[in-house]
């Protein structure tokens, strides 16, 4: 049997960053379009998708 690639660490941490996108969504979705404040929110949510699927594909099987 094959041992997963992913840690309960690194689980723990995808649910954060689910929690944190989640967050910066609705900062972004109640800011004026295009303002700092959007473009803060859009740019960490970019963030936290590239970390997110990193994570995804390091698991066993890799979701996606």
């Amino acid at each position: 049997m094959t041992e997963p690639r992913t840690t309960t660490n690194e689980e723990r941490h995808r649910e954060e960053l689910l929690r944190e996108h989640a967050v910066q969504r609705g900062i972004r979705d109640h800011a004026p379009l295009g303002s700092e404040v959007w473009q803060a929110a859009a740019t960490r949510i970019g963030e936290i998708e590239v970390e997110i699927a990193r994570i995804e594909r390091a698991m066993d099987p890799p979701r996606g």
